[in-house]
């Protein structure tokens, strides 16, 4: 298992690789087979910044039996995914605020298991969506839920600017398919729940997503919510947890 991170300073971001307490400076992302540049920092939280910057982010809807109950009152999932998409500019970083935005009515907590996509892949089958994942990471899919309840579609209500937090770092060779997934509140939890329970693993869904678009590496992938999913005002710190994978604290600010 690896860690990789963003790390920022005065003079730039840099791609880091986690040695201990250390990062070892890379040239490029880790996908693109970088070396080491020869300087090393000491791994500062407060410093990391998203570790992506994906040409897309593509998350799925209703991936969890007991989320659909609570938000549609379905009985059963639908039959395909349900896929929808945030522009690369709702990312933020560990650490960096939430916006509040003043006219959003509610704006709800999200969290997530992210895959980032490390080799391309178009119409690809399991074992090539198996290959071209690169690691993982934890999401915050914020979203501002009276504006998803009144479009219809989630564009608008999820793609606003801040509406994405991604990190701490990307994890590598751990298995994606059993991780426990918990979201706090004011260090109050709020959701619970395995990545097991979800009704499309994220092979499955790479399969799917590249029948429809080409993904290419550094490109964000989300895999859906566990249920327990509630608004935050400002001032609100959330958390998440992924286990094998880290946290991810976040602080809102009204905006």
């Amino acid at each position: 298992m690896n860690r990789y991170v963003r790390i920022k300073d005065g003079s730039g971001i840099f791609w880091g690789k986690v040695q201990n307490n250390d990062l070892v400076i890379l040239d490029k992302a880790p996908w693109e087979n970088p070396v080491e540049t020869g300087s090393k920092a000491k791994l500062d939280i407060s410093k990391l910044a998203a570790p992506v910057t994906p040409s897309k982010i593509v998350l799925i809807g209703r991936n969890y039996p007991e989320h659909i109950k609570e938000m549609a009152g379905l009985a059963k999932p639908s039959d395909e995914p349900i896929i929808f998409t945030k522009p690369p500019t709702a990312v933020i970083g560990p650490n960096d605020a939430i916006p509040r935005y003043a006219e959003l009515d509610r704006v709800d907590y999200e969290g997530e298991l992210g895959a980032i996509i490390g080799k391309k892949i178009f119409r690809g089958d399991i074992n090539a969506a198996k290959e071209c994942v690169f690691g993982y990471t934890c999401v915050n899919d914020v979203t501002a839920r009276n504006l998803q309840k009144k479009d219809g579609q989630w564009t608008r209500a999820k793609g606003f600017d801040g509406f994405c937090p991604v990190g701490p770092w990307i994890v590598t060779d751990i298995d994606p398919l059993d991780l426990k997934i918990e979201t706090y509140l004011n260090n109050e939890r709020r959701q619970s729940g395995r990545t097991s329970e979800q009704i499309w693993n994220i092979f499955n869904l790479i399969v799917f997503i590249s029948s429809v678009m080409t993904l290419l590496p550094g490109d964000l992938i989300s895999t859906g919510t566990p249920e327990g999913v509630g608004p935050m005002n400002g001032g609100d710190i959330v958390r998440i947890e992924i286990e094998n994978i880290g946290v991810l604290e976040n602080k809102v600010i009204s905006a």
